[in-house]
């Protein structure tokens, strides 16, 4: 193995260590990260070690579990505030206001919609649950639909699990559901998720035409009845068109809404 290939395989392990606590893991031990990755105690030792010293894990001196540390927390903030995503929040509670449902705002992270503003991110503890699959919501089709070539490849979705008896777990149907969303113009949930759930979701899309994020508006079939779908999305749109004020440079702007293929 070259000197090269060694720094990659480090680099890349040193990454799978940090997507331990993705899932919520509050603290954890060097032994549990060596048990997730396969790894042995010794290696998931001197990566943690690693890891803390440069300030991205934490170790607690008692329990000897780590935790993610300051760097993380550090980044993770420069990066909200770069895209700015702390102006976005008075026009998502607008936007929830006049339709009486709870809005969202998603990027996508590998096979994920992740919620990076919103009602679900205000009212979630510790950042649970603040990752939706792609193939079962409505935030994750929109990302999906007009997704970068290279990043609409649909066998990086799965495993498609059923959720409820609405979940598309086909991947041909999944495909085919795709084209429609890209058809229509916006995606629709009804039940995928969730038992009574529904969730309409429309792209906030760059002047090349690909989506940058992903707005979803929520609620139950009562409130996004198909007699409102064309009211409910003419508001989220409009939003929209806020939010690209917002986060997207003046460079990036300019790509109209998309509108359903005749």
């Amino acid at each position: 193995m070259t000197k090269g290939s060694t720094g990659a395989q480090a680099v890349h392990r040193a990454l799978n260590v940090l997507e331990c606590f993705r899932d919520n893991a509050q603290a954890i031990s060097a032994s549990d990260i060596a048990r997730r990755l396969g790894l042995s105690s010794s290696t998931a030792h001197r990566l943690a070690q690693a890891l803390a010293g440069a300030g991205f894990l934490e170790r607690d001196l008692l329990t000897a579990r780590y935790r993610l540390g300051p760097a993380v927390l550090e980044l993770g903030l420069l990066s909200y505030h770069q895209r700015g995503l702390h102006q976005v929040l008075p026009e998502l509670d607008h936007l929830s206001e006049l339709t009486g449902a709870t809005v969202d705002l998603a990027i996508r992270s590998g096979r994920h919609a992740v919620l990076v503003a919103g009602g679900t991110v205000r009212r979630s503890s510790a950042g649970v649950g603040l990752r939706r699959p792609l193939y079962s919501t409505a935030l994750g089709k929109v990302l999906l639909a007009w997704a970068r070539p290279g990043d609409d490849d649909m066998s990086d979705v799965g495993p498609l699990r059923p959720l409820t008896d609405r979940t598309i777990v086909d991947p041909a149907r999944l495909r085919a559901e795709i084209d429609r969303v890209r058809a229509r113009g916006y995606a629709l949930n009804d039940g995928e998720s969730a038992e009574g759930v529904r969730t309409v979701a429309v792209p906030l899309l760059d002047r090349t035409g690909y989506v940058r994020f992903a707005l979803a508006v929520r609620s139950t079939p009562e409130v996004i009845s198909d007699a409102r779908i064309p009211w409910l999305l003419t508001r989220a749109r409009a939003c929209v068109r806020a939010l690209e004020v917002l986060l997207l440079t003046p460079a990036e702007r300019g790509h109209a809404d998309p509108e359903p293929t005749p």
